[in-house]
């Protein structure tokens, strides 16, 4: 099984990225977001997907852990397959889409080319159905705070579900949380800052 790959880029296409690693060219489908990161003649590393079948083997690149966990995510959505995820990713990042079933925002899936509104509201229902319970801040272990810092709570629950979304534990995020400076930060920004940190 393919984890990562580490080359030199020798090809970029529309949706695809061949990676040069000893002499071997590796042909994997990516999103445009992870094509905009890399450049021809520079070495890059890619976390692989693969999708293996009775006729076929391919492999799915991506820049960042989370844009691959988050493919992974989509692909275990009924009638959702690799070219339909890798279109969704194209138009939006890991933590938009997490924000995106929190939020039931249709419109947000809707955006990426050949995604209709019934395909984004599969999307959206399935993967919240995914979140085994509802994550607070008490159970990744959080100090409670005062009446005026409900709000900021708030943001961290918001977060907290989005990122279970993604197929990330309490046990994962509690310890990075405790690290970050909450104070002031919307849901989507915590999402980014504990992305960041998953990533180092």
């Amino acid at each position: 099984m393919l984890y990562h790959l580490n080359g030199t880029v020798a090809e970029l296409g529309q949706n695809l990225v061949v990676i040069d690693c000893g002499g071997i060219g590796f042909a994997l489908s990516a999103t445009l977001n992870t094509i905009s990161k890399l450049k021809i003649g520079e070495k890059s590393k890619l976390y692989v997907a693969e999708a293996i079948g009775e006729t076929n083997y391919d492999l799915y690149g991506f820049a960042e852990k989370t844009e691959k966990r988050s493919f992974e995510m989509l692909l275990s959505v009924s009638g959702i397959g690799p070219k339909a995820a890798l279109s969704i990713l194209s138009y939006t990042s890991p933590e938009g889409l997490a924000l995106a079933v929190m939020n039931n925002d249709v419109r947000s899936l809707t955006a990426a080319p050949g995604i209709g509104k019934k395909i984004a509201q599969r999307v959206i229902l399935e993967l919240k159905d995914k979140i085994a319970k509802e994550m607070s801040v008490e159970d990744v272990g959080l100090p409670t705070v005062s009446a005026p810092a409900a709000a900021e709570n708030s943001n961290i629950n918001d977060a907290l579900t989005a990122l279970t979304v993604l197929g990330y534990s309490s046990a994962e995020v509690a310890p990075i949380l405790k690290q970050i400076d909450l104070s002031g930060m919307d849901a989507e920004q915590i999402i980014k800052a504990v992305l960041r940190h998953m990533v180092k």
